[in-house]
């Protein structure tokens, strides 16, 4: 419901297995190689993703990919492989870094970056890979990927005329959600105020196809369609000038997605955190980045660039997070 079918699955949802298939100690830290603690944060959340990892240590997309040249899979296989074989306490990430402006052209690898911006770029540049020889795909088709059936879900936007009550819904693919968080103490007050509808009047009116001009409208965003991973950014940036927003905002260990869906009724829909990405720093232009993941192990470590220690779910829950990830 809410797109057309896609006319291809690109990877078999059966295929996907949340839980890891192979239980070790956390694998080796991460050299920073000038500024690049926050590529560092987001390279490690995605190595204690299960589903991810449990199909990149397959080998499966290494096997049947023929991409010439930069693909984003292929250096996030090997890094994986690298990251939890090694018997090294910690690796340098050169493969990634080597590649940098064909992940995203705004990286520099001597230059600070925003790992929000990254988390993007890499699960953007996985998504390409992923689509690589197949062409004339339709939407639909392209949400098939292993990147997509892992960390896609589907939001949808109801539009509503406050004139003649006319409702018009929209959906979007999304593989991760930005929060506001300037009004809001807690992850879950965040979600609620993201769904909660908006007056939207002006420069932003709608035009209302029954009344045939341009009216004031509420709009309402809800998560349509749960993803297996839900990645959520705190948005601490005040606004373009760095200044940056330095509140707590609680999370906790076990989510609930079920209050923020479109339909409401039904099970809950529990999703277990299992990796946190914290900013220091007085500034969002300037600081340092590091992350709390849930090894294989099912124990917490504090992963700072070549640091690996592990540490207790207080520890955990006690950060000022900029990045969440939560798997169901």
């Amino acid at each position: 419901e809410g797109m057309t079918p896609p006319q291809r699955i690109l990877f078999s949802p059966v295929e996907i297995c949340m839980d890891w298939q192979q239980r070790q100690r956390p694998g080796a830290g991460l050299r920073n190689l000038g500024s690049t603690c926050y590529i560092n944060v987001v390279l490690q959340c995605l190595t204690y993703t299960p589903p991810l990892t449990n199909y990149l240590l397959s080998r499966e997309h290494s096997r049947l990919c023929f991409q010439q040249g930069f693909c984003m899979m292929c250096i996030m296989e090997a890094h994986v492989r690298k990251v939890l074989r090694s018997s090294a306490s910690a690796i340098w990430p050169r493969a990634v870094i080597k590649d940098l402006k064909l992940i995203g052209e705004e990286f520099e690898p001597d230059t600070a970056g925003d790992a929000f911006e990254f988390l993007r770029c890499a699960l953007k540049a996985m998504q390409r890979a992923c689509l690589s020889g197949s062409s004339n795909l339709d939407i639909s088709s392209q949400t098939t990927t292993i990147v997509h059936q892992i960390f896609g879900g589907l939001l949808k936007s109801r539009v509503t005329c406050l004139r003649c009550q006319a409702a018009s819904d929209f959906y979007k693919a999304f593989l991760h959600i930005l929060l506001d968080i300037k009004e809001a103490s807690s992850l879950t007050a965040a979600l609620k105020d993201f769904v909660t509808p908006k007056k939207l009047d002006g420069k932003n009116c709608f035009k209302c196809s029954r009344c045939e001009k341009k009216v004031t409208i509420s709009k309402r965003v809800t998560v349509h369609h749960v993803p297996k991973v839900f990645a959520v950014c705190l948005e601490r940036a005040a606004d373009h000038t760095g200044k940056k927003i330095s509140t707590f905002v609680e999370y906790p260990e076990y989510l609930d997605l079920l209050p923020y869906m479109s339909d409401t009724a039904g099970e809950p829909l529990l999703y277990s955190l299992y990796a946190v990405v914290v900013h220091s720093g007085d500034t969002c232009l300037d600081g340092h980045f590091f992350c709390y993941t849930k090894a294989s192990n099912g124990l917490w470590y504090k992963m700072d660039d070549e640091s690996v220690d592990n540490c207790g779910i207080h520890a955990v829950l006690r950060q000022q997070a900029y990045l969440l990830f939560y798997a169901r």
